[in-house]
Parts: C-alpha cells; sequence; structure tokens
C-alpha cells in the first residue's frame, strides 16, 4: 500500500507509479499545449469523434505521444517547426514497432482544415475496428 505522501497531486519517486522522468514529461507537456493540440483535444476528448477514448501527451516507451488512442492502437502526431523529419521518422517507426497506427498532421492544417484532419482521424478508427 502506498505511503500517505502519495496522495493525489504528488510526484515522488518513493511512489509507485508517479514521478518518473516521463511522467513529469507528459504534465508538463499537456500544460504547454500548442493552439492546434488544444483545438485538436477539445474536439477528440469526451469519446467526441466516433466514441472512441483518446489521451493527451500519453507516454509510450522512450516518447511522449501527442493524442493516443490505446484502444485502438492509434497515435496523432501534431507537428510544428520544432520538428525534423528523421526525428519523426525514427520516432514513428518505434511507434509502429508497437503496433500503433501513426497519423501526423502539421499545426497549420488543423487550424485550418480542421474538419478534414478529424475525418482522416474518423477513417483510421474506422479500419482499426
Amino acid at each position: 500500500m502506498a505511503s500517505p505522501a502519495c496522495g493525489r497531486g504528488r510526484t515522488s519517486a518513493g511512489c509507485p507509479g508517479e514521478g518518473g522522468a516521463r511522467t513529469r514529461q507528459a504534465r508538463r507537456l499537456r500544460h504547454d499545449s500548442t493552439l492546434a493540440e488544444g483545438l485538436l483535444w477539445r474536439r477528440l476528448r469526451n469519446r467526441g469523434l466516433a466514441g472512441a477514448k483518446f489521451r493527451r501527451q500519453h507516454p509510450v516507451g522512450p516518447y511522449v505521444a501527442d493524442l493516443c488512442c490505446a484502444e485502438a492502437m492509434l497515435i496523432i502526431e501534431v507537428d510544428g517547426s520544432h520538428h525534423g523529419p528523421v526525428r519523426d521518422a525514427q520516432r514513428t517507426a518505434f511507434l509502429e514497432s508497437e503496433g500503433y497506427t501513426v497519423l501526423r498532421f502539421w499545426n497549420i492544417d488543423i487550424l485550418q482544415e480542421l474538419e478534414g484532419v478529424l475525418l482522416r482521424i474518423e477513417e483510421a478508427l474506422t479500419r482499426s475496428r
């Protein structure tokens, strides 16, 4: 049983399942999301698209996926200027080796063509069922 110090909101290396570097990074990324990530998240959260449950900034191996639907094994990456093709290719290859389908969208696509992005995500969800 966890000690009282491991209560809600605490991050301590001594608490099982809490305080890891990847978890702290995911929490920070959720707090610092881009406009495009926030816009997409508002449409996907609470099973807002095809009844699928998405999580934001979800740790997968050495990476933190922007959005993940574990039940459909679908990861959505929102790419901005900080992304590079070599790093993104390595990340995608790892995620796919873990059985995930990875969809990548540029920030500008989400901001200007959100309905088209949502349609592609819904198609991927349909294929996974």
